[in-house]
Parts: C-alpha cells; sequence; structure tokens
C-alpha cells in the first residue's frame, strides 16, 4: 500500500493545482461592439462643445470650421457691454449664499432625523421625498407674494432663500444617510469624556462629514448657479440679474448674437467645471458613502 501511494503523492506535488479561469461576460464581447458604440456617444458629446468654442473665438462673419485667428471679442462685448461682469459677480453671491445656508440647514435637519426618534419622523420624510415631485414653477406664486408683503422683491435675498428652499429637502435626507453611517458609539464616547451634544458633534462627527457635505453644498451651488427660473421672477433691476438670465438676454424675437452667446456660456460654465474638478475625488467619496446604509 505504501507503494501505491507514495506515486499519487509524488504525482500532486509535480502538477500543482491551477486556478480555473472565470470566463465572464465582458471577454466574450469583441472589442469593436464596446468601442464603436462609446466612439460614437463621445463624438456626439464633444460637438456641441466644439460647436460653443468655435463661436466664441471665431470672429464674426467667418465661416469658418476652425477658429483661426482667434478671437476675444465676444467675451469682451460680453463681459463689458452686455454686463456679464455684474452678473457674474450676482451669480457667485447666490451661489455662496445657497450653498451656506443650504449645508447649514439640512445638517441641523438631517442630524435630528438621524439621531432622534419622534412620532412625525417617517410623515415628516415621506413628506421630503413628496415635495421632490413638485416642479418649481408652482412655487412661483405662492414665494412671489411672499416676498412682495415682505419687500424683497428685487432683492437677491429673495432668490437666495427661494433657492435654499428648493434644495432643502433632499440635502437633509441626504445628510441624514450621511450621520446614520456614523455610529453613534463615537458620540457617547465623547460624552464619557466630559462633552456635550453640540462638542461631540463638532469634534467627532462633523469631520467625518466632510464628503458628506462637500456633495450636497456642490449641488446647492451649482443648481443655484444654473436656476434661471427664480432670477427672472424675482428680479427686474438688470444690476440684480443673474447669468442665466443675462443669457436669455442675448437672446431676442429678431435676431441671435451667436458669438456672444457662445462665449456668455463658457462664462457660465468654467466656474462650475472648475469646481467639480477640483472636489471630485471628495464628490465620489460622499455618494459612496451616502449609498452604504449605517
Amino acid at each position: 500500500m505504501i507503494t501505491e501511494i507514495a506515486p499519487a503523492r509524488e504525482r500532486e506535488t509535480a502538477a500543482p493545482h491551477q486556478p480555473r479561469k472565470v470566463h465572464r461576460a465582458w471577454d466574450e464581447v469583441p472589442r469593436w461592439q464596446i468601442y464603436v458604440p462609446l466612439g460614437i456617444y463621445l463624438v456626439f458629446t464633444l460637438i456641441p462643445f466644439y460647436w460653443i468654442l468655435l463661436f466664441a473665438f471665431r470672429p464674426a462673419g467667418s465661416t469658418s470650421l476652425v477658429p483661426w485667428p482667434m478671437t476675444l471679442d465676444h467675451f469682451q462685448k460680453v463681459w463689458t457691454e452686455r454686463s456679464f461682469g455684474v452678473y457674474f459677480q450676482n451669480s457667485v453671491y447666490v451661489g455662496v449664499a445657497t450653498l451656506v445656508l443650504t449645508t447649514v440647514v439640512a445638517l441641523a435637519g438631517g442630524y435630528a432625523l438621524a439621531r432622534f426618534e419622534f412620532r412625525i419622523k417617517r410623515t415628516f420624510m415621506l413628506a421630503l421625498l413628496c415635495s421632490q415631485f413638485v416642479p418649481g414653477a408652482l412655487l412661483l406664486v405662492p414665494l412671489f407674494q411672499i416676498f412682495a408683503k415682505l419687500q424683497m422683491i428685487n432683492s437677491l435675498g429673495s432668490v437666495i432663500i427661494a433657492e435654499t428652499v428648493f434644495q432643502l429637502p433632499l440635502s437633509m435626507i441626504l445628510i441624514s444617510g450621511f450621520i446614520r453611517n456614523v455610529p453613534q458609539s463615537l458620540e457617547e464616547a465623547a460624552w464619557v469624556d466630559g462633552c456635550n451634544r453640540f462638542a461631540a458633534f463638532r469634534i467627532v462627527v462633523l469631520p467625518l462629514l466632510r464628503p458628506g457635505l462637500i456633495a450636497v453644498g456642490s449641488f446647492a451651488f451649482v443648481h443655484a448657479w444654473n436656476h434661471f427660473l427664480f432670477a427672472l421672477m424675482f428680479l427686474s433691476d438688470q444690476s440684480k440679474q443673474t447669468i442665466p438670465v443675462g443669457l436669455n438676454t442675448l437672446m431676442s424675437a429678431d435676431s441671435v448674437d451667436l458669438g456672444a452667446l457662445a462665449a456668455g456660456g463658457i462664462v457660465a460654465a468654467v466656474p462650475v467645471v472648475i469646481v467639480f474638478a477640483f472636489i471630485q475625488k471628495w464628490l465620489i467619496t460622499g455618494f459612496s458613502a451616502g449609498a452604504v446604509k449605517g
């Protein structure tokens, strides 16, 4: 029996176990069936951007498909003659103020939803979710009446409040999800060390919420930057208008200045692209954390 077992062990030693190759559906699909649709989608995505750059940097009256010689006349025109410098400043003010107010209020409300239990909590959460199905146009009449009584019409404060109210429901829901992912035992340990609830939240919880706060704040900023309806209805003075309303003034019933419109579109898009380029890492981390139920 010893002579029969030994050769078997030698064969096992000579031929180690080879891992079985796993065949995936991705390996069976020809690469051209993947790259061709992606290439077509990329072309249809990049052509509008190139067209905007072409009209923005091409001299007026030129029909060339290459923006050469390049000119900045359209940017100078929209920035000075069309008051885009004022529009840009107003948009920055509205976007930053909306970001701060939305983040602070949503942080307080999200903490209450995540850490406290009360009778109408589920009803309140359902109301927050249902409010996302209400279009902003339905809020124009009641908001206009409220701001008229408060004498806030033609004031940037009215747009900031309206944008904040419109962004709060979703922001509170997202923030509450981020806070639930932070173990409450960390706060309890801080309480044992002598911290009150606010100090424990500021020292322990708040640093862990940085990705979530950046994600919520960035979307609040972008929405306030791009939103057209509230600024159009609540602001009548040209010196108070924002970039979306300014872009609308470049189009008339008789003609459209394509060069100025393209330059204004680039001026409106560049700040948002820069913001997302810097916060991309935090944004992905924040949404990954908020997608996991704690």
